[in-house]
């Protein structure tokens, strides 16, 4: 028995040995020797990226775009990429097909694609596994989904009507893109006798709601009906955009009439405004008018936004406004400057200046009953839907039952009260109250 155990013990001892010895010979290994101490490396390959993140900017919905980031392999050993995992359907990888390997100091292009369906902002991660010694590569995605320009004329069409012959008429127009994407005109062209353009010169760069303005002149040199387009070329969806033209020529003068031949304003009080309103008719051609004033300071012309043409047989309004400073009569003459013959129109104004009305509250109350009363109060506060706070308006006391309130405001609303004070200053409290005294507006 003693002998088998002192065995166990040797026993136990040399396996305390040898599992040192593998212990020692693994730590070993990890600081990169081998068992037999000959000092050979463990190469390991490392994967990087050339961008961490990709923008695709703005793309059409239904269409798509490639982008491209390079993969390099820095490391010592091979490094396959076995999956890319991207969080939206919108973007995808579409090479190289995985899995794909790389070997040491080799590069790739890995290629995205962007097909969004909709408009709006995208964005998405791009998650690359691979056995390289950072496992996980993330690449962050983003684009826009937007709609192509698209050009948009103000008018669909340019209608000048009669025009004199020898005289020019000129409209205003706009195009917009009222799309996301850039638009270049590249040409804008216009057609028609008597028909000319001004205002713009190609190329003209839109972005997304910007727009370019132009005119159009009409210039007939006969009479007779005449049609033509402008046309704008550009790289838009619709790359030729068409605005027909048209207009007469007549050798019928134009006349311009103003009704009625005296406007009057009639009374208004000084200090504030009375407005009336007037009408410019144009019979024979049409009629441009471009300057309007009067020989009078209070008379003011409104309505009208110049120059405007006022087609023939159709008319238009106008408005006056009377501001006197003074009281009294008051006259001016309007005179309208215009393509008609003749070309000065003209119509008489009237109004009377009167003064501001004065209005006085007067006021009375019963007697006080007490004894050794030495005079009353009066006091006033605004009405408005019940009675405010009163104040005393009195600068000394009334020894009388009667007051006259002459500093009352026009249009305004007030309610009325008194008190009686005795010889000792005593003061008593408010009378009956009239409530709603109302005061005629100026």
């Amino acid at each position: 028995m003693r002998k088998q155990s002192v065995k166990g013990t040797h026993l136990g001892s040399t396996l305390s040995a040898v599992l040192l010895l593998l212990a020692v010979g693994s730590l070993v290994g990890c600081q990169g020797v081998s068992a037999g101490g000959s000092g050979s490396t463990n190469p390991i390959g490392s994967l990087s990226l050339g961008n961490a993140s990709l923008n695709f900017g703005n793309v059409t919905p239904g269409n798509s775009k490639t982008l491209t980031v390079i993969a390099t392999n820095s490391g010592g050993a091979s490094v396959t990429i076995n999956s890319a995992t991207i969080s939206t359907k919108y973007f995808s990888l579409t090479a190289p097909s995985l899995p794909a390997t790389l070997a040491a100091g080799q590069s790739a292009n890995l290629s995205v694609t962007f097909a969004p369906t909709a408009t709006g902002s995208f964005s998405a991660m791009a998650t690359i596994a691979s056995n390289a010694s950072d496992a996980v590569t993330n690449l962050s995605l983003s684009g826009t989904g937007a709609t192509n320009g698209q050009l948009s004329p103000s008018q669909a069409n340019e209608a000048f009507g009669t025009v004199t012959v020898g005289s020019t008429q000129t409209l205003a127009e706009t195009i917009t893109n009222t799309g996301s994407l850039i638009v270049t005109i590249s040409q804008v062209g216009i057609s028609g006798t008597g028909f000319s353009l001004s205002g713009i010169t190609a190329p003209v760069t839109l972005g997304a709601g910007q727009s370019v303005g132009f005119s159009v002149s009409f210039a007939p040199p006969s009479a007779g009906s005449a049609s033509g387009n402008v046309t704008i070329t550009s790289d838009a969806p619709n790359p030729t955009l068409t605005i027909p033209l048209s207009g007469t020529g007549t050798t019928a003068v134009g006349q311009l009439a103003a009704s009625p031949a005296t406007l009057d304003l009639g009374s208004v009080v000084v200090g504030t405004s009375g407005t009336a309103s007037g009408t410019l008719a144009a019979s024979g051609a049409n009629v441009t008018i471009t300057a309007a004033s009067t020989n009078n300071s209070v008379f003011s012309i409104g309505g009208l936004s110049l120059p405007v043409t006022i087609p023939a047989g159709k008319s238009s309004s106008f408005s006056v406004t009377f501001s006197p400073q003074t009281t009294g009569a008051a006259t001016a003459s309007l005179t309208f400057s215009s393509s008609a013959q003749p070309t000065t129109t003209r119509e008489a104004l009237t109004g009377t200046g009167t003064p501001a009305p004065t209005h006085t509250v007067n006021l009375s109350w019963n007697a006080s009953t007490s004894s050794s009363i030495a005079g009353y109060n009066i006091y006033r506060a605004v009405y408005v839907t019940s009675c405010g706070s009163f104040s005393k308006i009195n600068t000394g006391l009334d020894t009388s039952t009667l007051y006259a309130d002459s500093t009352v405001t026009d249009g305004a609303n007030y309610c009325y009260a008194t008190t009686a004070v005795n010889t000792s200053s005593q003061e008593s409290g408010y009378s009956n109250i009239a409530s709603n005294v109302q005061i005629p507006p100026p």
